[in-house]
């Protein structure tokens, strides 16, 4: 009787800690035995949106007159001091206003809201063609962060110097999950165009890789969810519960050796 008691406790021991365990490891759907090869699809281009900030560098073939439109570095700066910029531009670039508007000196605004980042480059040296010979335009946008919140290593708000950003390499910007965090239940949140968007991420499908939210935009925050596991080891009634459990298996021991 004995014996078949300690194999009901070893058998319930070693199946929860399974439970435990599967709920660990990443994209457990995929086969351990072979690889699996599919296309991309659904990669998004990043597009630049309201309150975005972006650096414009020029050069032409008559560089004083290039330097007016420079923004976002040391040396254009100091080109500049003398020059009359625009108050809705800052120290560090072009600021996106809410109509979706950057202003250029001598051209005036431009909209380069809902563009990608190579569509708004081409944009503004078409502008720029009525003002200088030959111009060669960089546009890049300074201000690409994420946010990664909850039960992570390293929480925080990263910047992010690409274009492209994926869920994993957000994480991975964080320090990873905790061991005790929800892996199916990761929250995106993502404003975009005047809506505030809440999608449930799963660390542990293979199809994370195939959402249209993998690859992550300007602000998103990623909230990672606690398990019961990290509540246990800050409550102390729930610690309380745990050894009380421990304690009447302990009884439940000792009554069975009579």
């Amino acid at each position: 009787m004995r014996k078949f008691f300690y194999l009901i406790i070893a058998v319930l021991f070693m199946s929860s800690c399974g439970v435990k365990y599967k709920s660990v490891p990443y994209f457990t759907d995929l086969p351990v035995d072979s690889a699996l090869h599919e296309k991309i699809l659904n990669q998004t281009i990043l597009t630049i949106q309201k309150n975005d900030i972006l650096a414009i560098t020029v050069s032409s073939l008559n560089p004083e007159a290039s330097a007016i439109f420079n923004m976002g570095t040391t040396s254009s700066l100091q080109s500049n001091t003398a020059v009359n910029v625009n108050p809705a531009n800052t120290a560090n670039g072009f600021i996106v206003d809410q109509d979706g508007m950057i202003q250029l000196p001598l051209v005036g605004s431009v909209k380069v809201s809902g563009l990608t980042i190579t569509e708004a480059r081409k944009l503004v040296q078409s502008k720029l063609v009525d003002y200088l010979k030959e111009p060669v335009v960089g546009l890049r946008l300074i201000n690409f962060k994420v946010s990664v919140l909850g039960d992570v290593a390293r929480p925080g708000v990263f910047p992010v110097n690409s274009e492209r950003v994926t869920v994993s390499e957000a994480l991975g910007m964080a320090g990873d999950l905790s061991i005790t965090a929800v892996r199916k239940n990761v929250l995106l949140i993502r404003e975009q165009n005047g809506n505030r968007q809440y999608i449930r991420l799963n660390m542990q499908s293979k199809d994370l890789f195939n959402s249209p939210y993998y690859y992550l935009q300007n602000n998103d925050v990623l909230y990672v969810q606690p398990g019961n596991a990290k509540y246990a080891s800050v409550d102390s009634s729930y610690r309380n519960v745990s050894i009380v459990l421990s304690a009447l298996s302990v009884i439940a021991l000792i009554i069975s050796r009579f």
